[in-house]
């Protein structure tokens, strides 16, 4: 796929081979064109670990974050080209035998609505994102009072923001990022390796900005951010216990919110919260940042092949309780 219809960083094959190591799969994009137009769907391919008829079966999952099928051009009739991809693409599952596909629709490009016929679409959660592009001043019109009095608070202690681009290293982040796994106590999925972080680099380093909260001089709170104009997305954070109660992770948005300003951007995503509850507390956390500005975030669900799914879950031992898909649930 050109760089230059790629809409953002979690369409890009870079991207998606670096989410291989925490995926445990295979990252592929599967593309469509005909004369109304072109789709780009990138995935992990997962190999199931329990046979069907002696043979492996995979499943296909959305690298970490969000993506789904994407129509990166259309000339024609819109619901045609969805149609015809939805036409190759179950041609393509059958032939490489894949069972089922969970994706996470990105809730800026509202790609969900295109494949609602092709898909299972169902709402999740709302996610945010501090509004840069509509705001003068962002700061006042998009921060809570509450939050501008944490900002001036944390900074007249001390408190300082650094913004890190293009990072030649990571290491010093790790600490900090796995300090705050362990006191948010975490599953394991969330503990990326060493060579994840060093893949980020290799592959995307161009994309990457890391902003530090400093004391003095020690960094006791850091944000990693990924960038792809018009965005902004908050990919993984950490603060050192001790100074939690100094905020300085609102000296962060603070710092992100005026780099991305002065470059141009138009939004920094911030995610959801960790349910659908809208008194979520990640989530009321995050509409701090965020006063005026949500999104609709979708996941898709879709079997493609009923019985190897059927027999897949026999195996486990499982029925069909609602996790997705059923036979991995343990």
């Amino acid at each position: 796929m050109e760089k230059d219809l790629i809409p953002d960083i979690y369409f890009d094959p870079r991207y998606g081979k670096t989410c291989e190591l925490i995926e445990a799969g295979e990252a592929k994009t599967f593309e469509y064109a005909s004369e109304q137009g072109r789709i780009a769907h990138q995935f992990i391919r997962r190999p199931i670990d329990v046979p069907v008829d002696g043979e492996t079966w995979y499943d296909l999952v959305t690298p970490y974050g969000y993506g789904g099928p994407l129509i990166l051009s259309c000339t024609g009739d819109r619901e045609a080209l969805v149609r015809g991809f939805e036409t190759a693409f179950a041609a393509y599952c059958r032939e490489n035998r894949i069972v089922s596909e969970f994706i996470r629709f990105h809730p800026l490009l509202g790609n969900a609505l295109d494949f609602r016929d092709v898909y299972d679409v169902i709402y999740s959660r709302h996610t945010v994102a501090t509004n840069l592009g509509d705001y003068e001043d962002p700061f006042m019109a998009e921060f809570s009072k509450s939050c501008r009095k944490s900002v001036r608070r944390a900074q007249a202690q001390g408190i300082e923001y650094e913004i890190v681009e293009r990072p030649a290293s990571l290491d010093g982040f790790l600490p900090i990022y796995y300090e705050t796994m362990d006191r948010n106590r975490a599953e394991r999925f969330y503990y990326f390796g060493k060579d994840y972080f060093d893949r980020c680099l290799e592959l995307f380093r161009d994309n990457i900005v890391l902003v530090n909260a400093r004391l003095a001089g020690k960094v006791v709170a850091a944000e990693l951010y990924l960038v792809w104009a018009p965005y902004i997305h908050s990919h993984l954070a950490g603060t050192l216990d001790r100074y939690l109660d100094m905020s300085p992770d609102y000296v962060i948005m603070y710092g992100i919110m005026e780099w991305g300003k002065a470059r141009g951007y138009r939004y920094i995503h911030t995610g959801g919260g960790t349910s659908s509850d809208p008194e979520d507390p990640l989530y009321l956390f995050k509409k701090k940042f965020a006063k005026n500005t949500d999104f609709d975030f979708y996941i898709g669900k879709r079997i493609w092949d009923q019985g190897a799914y059927d027999a897949l879950c026999a195996k486990a031992g499982v029925n069909d309780t609602g996790f997705f898909p059923a036979y991995r649930r343990r």
